[in-house]
């Protein structure tokens, strides 16, 4: 990953995000099709995370980034996992609230149905797998496909729309906030690094906590 000036979008990056986008959506649509636990639920998700990382790739060039500390530059690790962390919080809070809530434990109750069944190992792998990937292909390939006056908003709203194709409006919901979150690193970052590290550990937290809460 090389770190050339990305701040203008291209044709070929534009022309990538929408082909890599649809297949995408195709993705996540046969991912939803198949039963927890099963080798085709497996086979889909990983399928899903290399659409994600390669459509992210082919999109040009996808630059780690950047922060700034006591005036020297260093790969932004520790504040994108405090950020991830601190972000994992909110939301356990918030399932304590939503466990009470009959319609909204249901839609929780129906994504944690994929973490209860099956290897418990492999769904991890692929959980991170799949918050690395999208993070390739949103942040480093959405983002700076869009203009320059739409590119956060527009990022968020896209990655929460294609996850709201899942029907699972607290899907939704987990993706504009997370979104909003790792789109403000992208561009205080210019990079990827960040938002995928808060990305996994978001993930990762959320899969050992929810269950936790929802048992």
């Amino acid at each position: 990953m090389g770190e050339p000036d990305i701040h203008e979008p291209t044709t070929r990056r534009r022309v990538v995000v929408i082909a890599f986008g649809v297949l995408g959506v195709a993705g996540l649509a046969w991912a939803l099709r198949t039963d927890p636990g099963s080798r085709a639920f497996y086979a889909s998700t990983f399928g899903l995370a290399v659409v994600w990382f390669v459509g992210g790739l082919l999109s040009g060039p996808v630059p780690l980034g950047w922060e700034t500390h006591d005036g020297r530059r260093r790969r932004p690790i520790l504040s994108a996992i405090i950020a991830g962390t601190a972000l994992a919080a909110v939301f356990v809070v918030g399932a304590l609230v939503v466990r009470h809530i009959p319609a909204l434990n249901h839609r929780v109750e129906g994504v944690l149905d994929y973490a209860r069944e099956g290897s418990s190992p492999i769904v991890l792998l692929l959980t991170a797998a799949n918050g690395l990937a999208e993070e390739v292909f949103f942040r480093g390939a959405v983002q700076p496909a869009l203009a320059e006056r739409i590119r956060l908003p527009g990022s968020v709203l896209i990655y929460a729309a294609i996850t709201m194709a899942t029907g699972n409006v607290m899907l939704g919901f987990a993706a504009t906030l997370l979104g909003a979150v790792v789109a403000l690193q992208r561009r205080a970052t210019d990079g990827v690094l960040a938002p995928v590290l808060t990305h996994v550990v978001w993930s990762v937290l959320m899969f050992v906590a929810l269950p936790i809460v929802f048992r």
